[in-house]
């Protein structure tokens, strides 16, 4: 049974940091492509960020480039979203995701690309 758990949300005043974690179980790591998305009140899901399988391919949303950072631990089986630069409008629920899925560079935004989801960890970013 595959896992995914997140943490390391919170509430940060605007102009901070915070690093989110996901620890995965129940799978190959390495095999998995990983991808951070999030979801504002009213607002669909959005891609954020992602990490293939060889760690050395990144893909991030235009709105997060040069402020967040996704990394992984294969031997931790464990993807990380360093965030910088908070501002209010990163206040969302943020979701892991992992996919075996192939065409991982012309669907990693989609959200039906991503087979397994965490439950969610809220930011929050005050002005």
């Amino acid at each position: 049974q595959v896992q995914l758990v997140e943490s390391g949300g919170g509430l940060v005043q605007a102009g901070g940091s915070l690093r989110l974690s996901c620890a995965a179980s129940g799978l190959t790591f390495s095999n998995y492509a990983m991808g951070w998305f999030r979801q504002a009140p009213g607002k669909e899901r959005e891609f954020v960020a992602t990490r293939g399988r060889s760690s050395d391919i990144t893909y991030y949303a235009d709105s997060v480039k040069g402020r967040f950072t996704i990394s992984r631990d294969n031997a931790k089986n464990t993807v990380y979203l360093q965030m910088n630069s908070l501002k209010p409008e990163d206040t969302a629920v943020y979701y892991c995701a992992a996919s075996s899925g192939l065409n991982y560079g012309l669907r990693y935004h989609q959200y039906n690309y991503w087979g397994y989801w965490g439950q969610g960890t809220q930011v929050t970013v005050s002005s």
